[in-house]
């Protein structure tokens, strides 16, 4: 099907549009500010994958009086404040020219000011940088000249729109210090409104700095002071764009329950504009929660009440979105005409534009013809053009690119691709940039340009490097965002890789592919916290098995839709690789029913019988090299679903993996030293819980059998600080871990790994105790003491039922601790065993003095040989070694 020569389409600005622009304006929508002499208006950015946020509009009085300017000079500052707020930024940007003009005339410094950090605002919004930047410290400037009270009224909002263009320009801690000064003018002020706004914009920078908990303590502290203020249109305002921050710090529960707050409040007020501004903030927290339902009924409410008509086409683009997923034909078929006829009659502005984009983009996922979807691109294009917006221009460019892609259009799908990409390079914008760079791999890979293909993909992670604090920080469903925004382009990377290695053998593109997936892993785990979480140095993996441990071979089995790749690093040897021709779907149904199997007391063949089928895949062609190397330890980095069973159960016919080498998890990456722990004093501080707390005791059975769990560990190392049931609560934790000297950190409780950040927790005595309180906790421990945490033991935790990137939650957990080790339990099993498994654990380590690896082996051995109730793998295969193995 050829299509017509449409000039545009942008499916993806939605994400992309979405990242550092997202954050910039999403993190508080009180910012940026246009002020127009005495009036601060604040605008919402508009966002549509997987998420879309809403446009709001707020006025603020700032009370800063008229020094007589001419009435031309007056309504040249209305037009500029009305063509901004329709839209049409380059519009706005000619007027608020002749306005600094004409008060410059005047000699006007004040109001001339004012307009210059208008004209910063507008041109923020079309995407240029510069210019922004130079307007809006001419307008500090001329504040700086002279001071007197009316300067100081408009200082503080002048703050906040140079806070908000560094940050656009990847200038955080710049912007933090801008915001910071901007809340000294308002408490100079009195103005409660300012200091609060400030404030959580310091958050969302604490936070792209990688403060992730200063973060949430200033958002914690701000809600204290939010609910004792009287109810307001200002206070509904304010809980809703608390609500929003909390949303992007992944406090989703606390998000809802303070947007519900704001709902509430602006219900009271008979505000229809705050009633559908509450219900949309909702209904995008709900669809980051996973809760579509819930997010449609919202979004639904949400169109309902809208008093814009603008408001109403993105709650029901949203609502569309939602019910295009969840393949509910008839409902889309509905709702279709009725956001088409109101999009034909909204005037040209940037929110339409993306409106229209969004649209385009759940109408690809629905099957509409390519025809019809150009047709909707076409008119955002000329719509962006028209505008001189060249960001919303550049989307359009980009997705209709991705439209001729989907009809094969090769070298049209190109030429558009390489037009969008020229406009985000053009006005800096790497958030943009990379998805263009993607595109244009696909494209070349297509027309077998391979080497180009390959450039284009590492151009495109590079630009997802440089925008690992701002990825991650946006608003995400882990199931949507990441997995089809940046996963794919890691993935897609290596498979190219691997394939010109095929027909151009080459050890460094091989360490290339292997580095890729170790750099997915890792975007995983900024992706699962919402902070870039790893930024210590790393040790390379080939350098200690090469001199350190030349008894460790790392194994890298890589998932590709095609077929397995196996990349082996033996030591002192270079990099090999091998491909299993088994599709991505086979690999990941054998593994699942591996995994179910392991669960059932009665299927111990079928669990060989499959176990032997993944030993083949993983093990079996470099069996030989193993042995002869003289090889003891595997390390494995596995990849997607290979990480919910334990390697250690690989079966080859007759023993089990286990009994013939010790095995290890790695995420390819160390953040410490590798330090054998025979070279250390182990000082352990054991927690535990025998019985749930109220609430948890149908979710989760008694452990009675820790008790002699924590005899054992006793018994092995003299050094041992024990909290046992009511002493185990968060505060006794918290005191020990500050006062205690340790480096084992050993929790025999229940607790779970998710791959939602808030299902990730252990269950202490007052409740559970979350991935990120634990690491809050532990952090405050890391500044008052130097000993480094050895490992951290989690003995009774288990991987959420039926969550097949839980692991994530562990790797998250051995991360979050600073550990150099995490020994950990992928499902939970009987206590009794569990028992005999750390005990055994401890003496091997102690007694016998060998590697962590080693021990866990010894220890499993015994269980499979020496007690016959556990000699079922379902008993002693679920502990896995994370991080270094010595």
């Amino acid at each position: 099907m050829k299509l017509k020569s449409y000039k545009n389409n942008q499916w993806q600005q939605i994400y992309n549009g979405c990242t550092r622009w997202f954050i910039r304006s999403f993190k508080n929508h009180n910012l940026p500010v246009f002020i127009l002499l005495v009036v601060v208006t604040a605008f919402l950015c508009v966002t549509a994958f997987p998420v879309a946020a809403t446009i709001e509009t707020q006025n603020i009085a700032i009370g800063v009086s008229i020094q007589n300017p001419t009435a031309q000079t007056q309504d040249l500052l209305q037009q500029g404040k009305v063509l901004y707020e329709a839209g049409q930024f380059a519009e706005a940007v000619k007027v608020l020219q002749q306005a600094v003009k004409s008060f410059g005339s005047q000699g006007n410094e004040l109001q001339q000011a004012v307009a210059l950090s208008n004209l910063a605002l507008a041109y923020q919004k079309l995407g240029n940088l510069p210019p922004a930047q130079q307007a809006i410290t001419d307008s500090l400037k001329l504040l700086e000249k002279s001071s007197n009270s009316q300067n100081l009224q408009v200082l503080a909002p002048i703050l906040d729109i140079q806070g908000s263009i560094q940050l656009d320009l990847g200038q955080a801690e710049q912007a933090l210090n801008t915001w910071q000064r901007a809340e000294v003018s308002y408490k100079q002020l009195g103005d409660r409104n300012g200091i609060i706004r400030d404030r959580i914009n310091q958050a969302q920078a604490w936070q792209i700095l990688g403060f992730y908990r200063r973060a949430l303590t200033i958002l914690t502290q701000l809600q204290q002071e939010l609910q004792s203020k009287p109810n307001s249109v200002s206070k509904a305002v304010e809980l809703r764009s608390f609500g929003n921050a909390l949303q992007l710090a992944g406090d989703l529960n606390q998000s809802r329950q303070v947007l519900q707050q704001s709902l509430s409040i602006a219900q009271k007020l008979d505000s229809p504009q705050d009633v559908s501004a509450a219900l949309f903030s909702l209904g995008n927290t709900a669809q980051v929660q996973q809760d579509f339902k819930g997010a449609i009924q919202f979004y639904q409410q949400a169109a309902a009440i809208a008093p814009h008509p603008i408001s109403k086409v993105q709650a029901q683009v949203n609502q569309l979105n939602l019910l295009v997923n969840a393949g509910q034909t008839a409902a889309v078929q509905t709702l279709l005409p009725q956001i088409q006829t109101q999009l034909a009659q909204l005037p040209a502005s940037v929110t339409t534009i993306y409106a229209q984009i969004n649209l385009a983009q759940s109408l690809m996922k629905f099957g509409t013809t390519p025809e019809a979807i150009a047709q909707i691109c076409a008119r955002a294009l000329q719509q962006a053009e028209n505008l001189a917006d060249k960001r919303a221009e550049s989307f359009a460019l980009g997705t209709l690119g991705s439209v001729y892609e989907q009809t094969k259009q090769w070298s049209i799908a190109q030429n558009l691709t390489q037009q969008a990409l020229n406009i985000a390079q053009t006005i800096n914008a790497p958030d943009i940039a990379y998805r263009w760079h993607w595109q244009l791999g696909r494209l070349l890979k297509q027309q077998g340009e391979i080497e180009g293909a390959i450039a284009s993909y590492d151009t495109a992670i590079g630009e997802l490097q440089t925008l690992r604090s701002d990825l991650v920080v946006v608003n995400r469903d882990v199931q949507f965002s990441f997995k089809e925004s940046v996963e794919p382009v890691y993935r897609e990377s290596v498979e190219l890789l691997l394939q010109f290695q095929q027909t151009h053998p080459s050890e460094p593109i091989l360490d290339k592919a292997r580095q890729r997936i170790e750099a997915l892993q890792l975007a995983e785990l900024d992706d699962f916290f919402r902070e870039a979480c790893i930024n210590a140095k790393t040790v390379l993996l080939d350098t200690v098995v090469d001199k350190d441990n030349p008894t460790a071979a790392i194994v890298y089995p890589i998932i590709l839709p095609d077929r397995l790749q196996v990349i082996v690093k033996i030591p002192k040897q270079p990099l090999r690789n091998y491909t299993v021709n088994k599709p991505q779907n086979e690999v990941e149904g054998t593994i699942k029913q591996l995994r179910e199997y392991l669960l059932e007391p009665d299927r111990n063949e079928e669990v060989q019988a499959l176990s032997q089928e993944v030993y083949g895949w993983l093990i079996k062609e470099i069996e030989s090299d193993l042995k002869d190397s003289g090889v003891k330890t595997l390390v494995f980095v596995l990849d997607g679903i290979l990480r919910n069973v334990p390697m250690a159960i690989l079966y080859d016919g007759q023993q089990y993996l286990v009994e013939k080498y010790a095995v290890a998890l790695s995420l390819g990456l160390q953040l410490l030293a590798l330090k054998p722990l025979t070279q250390t004093k182990l000082n352990v501080l054991a927690a535990g819980l025998m019985q749930p707390p109220q609430g948890f005791q149908q979710q989760f059975p008694p452990l009675p059998e820790i008790k002699s769990e924590f005899d054992s560990i006793s018994q092995a190392i003299a050094s041992t600080t024990q909290l046992l049931d009511r002493d185990f609560n968060s505060k006794n934790l918290e005191s020990k871990v500050n006062t205690v000297p340790f480096n084992v950190l050993h929790l025999a409780t229940h607790g779970q790994f998710s791959s939602n950040v808030e299902n990730t927790f252990i269950l202490a005595n007052d409740g559970p105790i979350n991935v990120t309180q634990f690491d809050s906790l532990l952090r405050r421990r890391d500044r008052t003491r130097s000993e480094a945490l050895e490992m951290l033991v989690l003995s009774a935790c288990q991987t959420a039922t039926g969550d097949n990137r839980a692991t994530l939650g562990l790797a998250g957990a051995s991360v979050k601790a600073g550990a150099r080790s995490t020994l950990a339990s992928l499902w939970h099993i009987s206590d009794k065993s569990t028992a005999i498994l750390i005990g055994e654990f401890y003496r091997e380590l102690v007694k016998n003095e060998v590697t962590k690896a080693e021990a866990l082996r010894r220890a499993q051995i015994k269980l499979l040989k020496d007690y016959p109730n556990y000699s079922r793998p379902g008993y002693w295969a679920p502990y896995v070694l994370v991080g270094n193995w010595l």
